[in-house]
């Protein structure tokens, strides 16, 4: 890929601007073409904004594809969490015209931003691989488009293939920029400023099957940039080690913690969620407490793959960054602090 082109959607988001960051320094990138509803006014090296609302009916992005080595497909709307036909539109059709358009435009590589939040309910006392099935759980809108986007690929694989098709599968990614956009999408204005200092939380909720995997978004990215120079197909699990439950965030944050019920604290969520002061609904609460945790082999042997972060060092990047009101000269992440 000496001198390529690589056009980025989603490309001003979370994930988006980390990668910027690594092609900008390779020279092996020639150019970067980032796609955004919300352009910024300044960009990083070789990198030029196009303006393409992916949502849209009307909008055919190959003309911004013609050309390009890659694709690197990462746009994802999660709100308004109300309204689950409007995030299909965005997330799935608009990912579909991504996927058509790389086809037409016969670029010959595409890399997909998919998830742990496809994969079909698992275990928690060890790892799955990339052959577990992503079926997703159906009640919560992002893993049902995540999983919808799987069986899409499927086909759209068999139907082209001669395009290299990559997807990877990331565990919660967080960043310290990325703070306050994810307080936003997920804890909503109203959320205590008490719960970004975690030295003022007395205990923290045990709840049963709260053991999730946890990965920082530059080591997320830096596995999107070696798919585009290793010669690799398919599904990537991404992770960090170790897995986070209520006994690693009670230490590392010298708080105890107390077993909550799951239906406790799914009826607070679910009010919450009603009323309009959480963003996050019960329906995604349910999923998280079923995702497996992964094993991420493949990523290893293939890609030379390795997270530089362990996940309390995430945690803790991310918790500051959420109580300082981090964020990034993006309008996506913008920064906001919590009083």
């Amino acid at each position: 890929m000496g001198s390529a082109r690589v056009v980025v959607t989603g490309a001003t988001g979370h994930v988006g601007t980390s990668l910027l960051r690594l092609l900008s320094e390779d020279p092996r990138t020639g150019s970067v073409l980032g796609l955004a509803r919300r352009v910024p006014e300044e960009a990083p090296p070789k990198t030029e904004w196009a303006s393409v609302n992916l949502a849209s009916e009307g909008v055919d992005p190959a003309r911004e594809f013609t050309g390009a080595a890659a694709v690197v497909h990462l746009a994802w709307a999660f709100q308004p969490t109300h309204d689950p036909a409007a995030t299909w539109r965005t997330n799935v059709l608009g990912s579909i015209r991504v996927f058509e358009a790389a086809a037409r435009a016969r670029v010959p590589l595409l890399v997909h931003a998919s998830s742990v939040g496809a994969y079909s309910p698992g275990p928690k006392d060890h790892a799955v691989d990339e052959s577990w099935p992503t079926h997703g759980w159906p009640d919560a809108a992002y893993c049902r488009e995540k999983a919808y986007l799987e069986r899409a690929l499927d086909s759209f694989e068999r139907d082209h293939p001669a395009m290299r098709v990559v997807r990877m599968r990331p565990a919660f990614l967080f960043k310290r920029e990325s703070a306050s956009e994810q307080r936003r999408i997920f804890g909503g204005r109203f959320l205590p400023g008490t719960l970004t200092r975690p030295e003022l939380l007395p205990f923290l909720p045990d709840i049963p099957g709260l053991r999730v995997q946890a990965l920082h978004t530059d080591d997320a990215a830096k596995a999107y940039f070696l798919a585009l120079h290793a010669p690799v197909r398919g599904a990537f699990n991404l992770a960090a080690e170790p897995p986070v439950d209520a006994e690693l965030l009670g230490e590392m944050l010298g708080s105890r913690p107390v077993r909550l019920p799951r239906t406790a604290a799914r009826s607070a969520i679910a009010a919450a969620w009603g009323l309009h002061l959480l963003p996050a609904s019960p329906h995604l609460f349910d999923a998280v407490l079923r995702l497996p945790l992964m094993n991420c082999t493949r990523a290893h042997t293939e890609l030379g793959w390795w997270p530089e972060h362990l996940a309390p060092d995430v945690l803790r990047e991310f918790l500051g960054g959420t109580h300082e009101g981090a964020g990034a000269e993006t309008v996506t992440l913008r920064g906001h602090g919590v009083g």
